[in-house]
């Protein structure tokens, strides 16, 4: 099944909230995502609305959806722009300008297909093709237990670059960032 990549909507909150807490029930979301449902489904629909027209906007923030041919959403990832001089997701501020994906999920229905990496190549070519400023590399954090999601970033030339951080929930486990850097660099 085809499906079409593309930058999600304002007026589409519904579909991801849906998706999203579709996600957060999935058996490795506590690996996955920092996030748990209980907090998400709590969460009023002011913050979905707000969340995704954000991402709409496409500024600081923008989210991918994968979607198929009948409309419904089989997969998404967020990509977050990261600057100097302004605080990353886990601390500290990036030395040159960055993008950081999260957010990464494909229903069940489309694992194996590609699709996860048609998600992550458009997140990636998001990146790259800002036209307000020249994004350096793309990375990602990714749970030392994660192997699967660990082998489809490797796959796609991300590489661990030697910094980790604690699992929020589990300062017992790791979690691995791994970045890709602009091609024409």
């Amino acid at each position: 099944m085809k499906h079409t990549i593309r930058q999600i909507r304002a007026d589409e909150w519904r579909q991801a909230k849906e998706l999203r807490l579709d996600a957060l029930q999935d058996p490795v979301a506590s690996i996955a995502f920092l996030d748990t449902y209980e907090d998400a489904v709590a969460r009023p629909d002011s913050h979905w609305q707000q969340r995704t027209a954000d991402a709409a906007e496409g500024k600081s923030v923008t989210t991918l959806v994968a979607e198929a041919p009948d409309g419904t959403w089989t997969g998404s990832v967020t990509v977050l722009v990261e600057l100097p001089g302004q605080e990353a997701v886990f601390g500290g501020s990036p030395t040159v300008p960055q993008t950081h994906l999260v957010g990464v999920y494909v229903r069940p229905a489309g694992r194996g297909t590609g699709l996860a990496e048609e998600l992550l190549r458009a997140a990636v070519e998001w990146s790259w093709g800002r036209p307000d400023v020249r994004v350096e590399r793309a990375r990602l954090y990714v749970h030392e237990r994660n192997l699967r999601a660990m082998a489809l970033y490797r796959k796609l030339g991300f590489e661990e670059t030697g910094v980790t951080v604690p699992m929020e929930r589990d300062p017992s486990a790791t979690e691995y960032e791994l970045a890709v850097g602009r091609p024409d660099a």
